[in-house]
């Protein structure tokens, strides 16, 4: 009769047990369990994509939700704690860590890869080789007429196409290209998606593409040293006149060696205080199987070596 009284103490006592061992956050995720989002810059999904695939495939109680946008949202989401793992091309500004360590939060920076800005045109345009100047020229608005680079063009104004406003490549042209200087008001526009920047320049001979690499390798090539056949791949100098032997396409070899100008580093940004899934698969990112996938993709890895091999392209 007296166990019977005990069971409502029991129960309640088992219920404040479960109350208390509750995250005060509302995040129950673990290193290698749970449900989380992961903000992405909208430029690395069909990397993040296969990361995701094998590391879910390794963990079967691990679920990756990606959010692919702008890097612009994908930050704001981490200021908010609506996410604890980005993909960004950028690191953290002062102001934002600040913004952190205020609310007792201190996010870890870490360098997952190393990706080439690539500059595409239409297979129609039979000139493919370009100076840093010329593209800074081009984004400025001191060039807009393809004869300005090759005299014999046939091809009229020169039409600049972006994925989105607020995406990493916008801003990298407009600090590492420009220097600071703003863009021409016209002659530049933006699309939605890296995609339909691909599918815009594969119909448009005037134009030229500013995307990500690992938008440009075919997919049935693993050595990587071929893009896709719907565009043509400027080769970039950073000499004043450009030619076969100083002009550098976005291989991978190239990116690494520093030979190719417009690369940039890819960074993991991690506010996990509880080292949960999202840490899970930062590790993951950087670990020897993440890296090798990146590897794969065209990207450069932060810590796997890369083949050095020589390629005789056509310009």
């Amino acid at each position: 009769m007296k166990f019977f009284k005990l069971i409502p103490i029991l129960f309640f006592l088992l219920l404040c047990s479960c109350k208390e061992n509750k995250p005060k956050d509302g995040w129950t995720d673990t290193l290698t369990s749970g449900t989380v989002p992961v903000a992405v810059d909208e430029g690395f999904q069909p990397i993040i994509e296969e990361e995701i695939a094998v590391f879910e495939g390794l963990n079967s109680e691990v679920h990756i939700k990606p959010k692919y946008c702008s890097e612009v949202d994908a930050i704001n989401s981490l200021l908010k704690d609506s996410v604890r793992l980005v993909v960004s091309t950028r690191r953290l500004s002062s102001k934002e860590i600040q913004s952190f360590n205020s609310r007792k939060f201190f996010p870890r920076e870490v360098i997952m890869a190393y990706d080439g800005v690539g500059l595409i045109t239409n297979n129609q345009n039979p000139d493919s080789l370009i100076t840093v100047s010329q593209v800074r020229k081009i984004l400025t608005g001191e060039i807009t007429k393809w004869k300005e680079i090759y005299p014999n063009s046939k091809l009229g104004n020169i039409q600049i196409v972006f994925d989105n406003p607020n995406s990493s490549t916008v801003r990298f042209a407009k600090d590492s290209i420009c220097l600071g200087k703003p863009f021409a008001s016209k002659g530049i526009n933006a699309k939605k998606t890296n995609l339909q920047v691909f599918d815009y320049v594969s119909k448009t001979p005037n134009a030229i593409g500013i995307i990500g690499v690992n938008w440009l390798g075919a997919k049935n090539d693993t050595t990587n040293l071929t893009f896709k056949k719907e565009v043509r791949v400027m080769a970039v100098s950073k000499d004043n006149i450009a030619d076969g032997s100083n002009s550098y396409k976005p291989y991978q070899a190239y990116i690494a060696l520093g030979d190719y100008p417009f690369y940039r580093a890819v960074y993991l940004l991690i506010n996990d205080p509880r080292q949960g899934l999202s840490s899970g698969f930062a590790n993951f990112l950087t670990s020897d199987r993440g890296q090798r996938i990146i590897l794969k993709s065209g990207l450069v890895p932060a810590t796997q070596p890369v083949r050095i091999v020589n390629v005789k392209d056509e310009y």
